[in-house]
């Protein structure tokens, strides 16, 4: 048979199978990701960044117990800073926030270290720690309202030990509640950032640490030049992670203290959610949504320059 008439009959079998396994090949590589992650990203747009949308859109009208799709400029907002409520909700938030991440940081990086020092038992330790983490802040705001209760908690089992004018009413003070979610939270999200710390240290090159040592630097210098430095990353997804957990807190608050006494413990995802589904105004609890999303940005946008800032500086 000659060549010319081979030729007629077509790519032979291999080649056949060969453009078969490149053709799935590119199909696997290029469009099976595609496919997969398309649902995800579709349920997103909608949810997610649509739900956003809407409400961005809703505190632009004059909505109450049902959507009024009119739009009538800004007014929600100028209503929404003149009232007196909503600056002691912003105001708890800073309190709660900053503490809450300050203290988080602490006490997780401090845990960290601790168990970086490959201490016995330091699998069930990490355990312990960890463990808060596990539970529903419904469930911890629960524990620490029983916990912190004068007539049943610490302050009773206190006095039972003898001391007669020991007291911790935090719970029902006005002028200190707003501490106890913070205690509340410190004591549930630390094993968490303890965590992350600790595989952070666990990344960081043995061989810089030994070489410190050999020159003489003492363990607490080293940490503190070499080791928490080397952290920047981990310390971003931190506060990243505490930033949200902060600005979003809701179930906390409303299981601990129910944002009182009186609103002394409110914050601005309880206003909101009191406002548009209990007072029924939806648009003026719209507006205070879109001031909670501007607050995550107004960390979120900062974080992530200074990021990729440094990202390019490492260039």
């Amino acid at each position: 048979m000659s060549t010319s008439s081979l030729a007629a009959q077509g790519p032979s079998r291999p080649a056949l199978m060969r453009r078969t396994r490149a053709g799935f090949s590119r199909f696997a590589d290029v469009w099976l990701p595609r496919l997969v992650l398309s649902p995800t990203i579709l349920a997103s747009l909608i949810f997610v960044y649509g739900f956003i949308g809407l409400t961005a859109y809703l505190s632009l009208t004059d909505s109450h117990l049902m959507p009024d799709y009119t739009l009538t400029g800004f007014g929600q907002y100028s209503e929404l800073f003149d009232i007196d409520r909503w600056w002691v909700a912003a105001s708890n938030l800073g309190i709660f926030g900053g503490l809450f991440i300050l203290f988080c940081l602490l006490v997780g990086l401090s845990l960290a270290v601790f168990l970086d020092q490959r201490i016995r038992a330091e699998g069930a330790l990490r355990a312990i720690y960890l463990y808060p983490m596990a539970l529903s802040f419904i469930v911890t705001g629960a524990a620490w309202k029983w916990i912190l209760n004068p007539g049943l908690g610490l302050e009773k089992m206190v006095r039972g030990w003898g001391f007669a004018h020991f007291s911790m009413d935090w719970l029902v003070n006005s002028d200190m509640a707003i501490y106890t979610v913070v205690i509340a939270g410190v004591w549930q999200s630390s094993g968490f950032v303890m965590a992350l710390f600790l595989a952070g240290l666990r990344g960081i090159d043995d061989s810089i640490i030994k070489a410190a040592m050999v020159d003489g630097a003492s363990l607490p210098t080293i940490y503190r030049r070499i080791v928490i430095p080397s952290l920047r990353p981990v310390f971003f997804s931190v506060l990243l992670v505490l930033s949200h957990i902060a600005i979003k807190s809701f179930d906390l608050v409303m299981a601990l203290t129910a944002g009182g006494p009186g609103t002394s413990s409110d914050v601005p995802a309880i206003f909101m959610y009191q406002f548009s589904f209990t007072r029924g105004q939806l648009g003026l609890g719209a507006a205070s949504a879109m001031m909670m999303l501007a607050t995550v940005l107004a960390v979120l946008v900062p974080l992530i320059y200074l990021e990729a800032k440094e990202a390019r500086h490492a260039r």
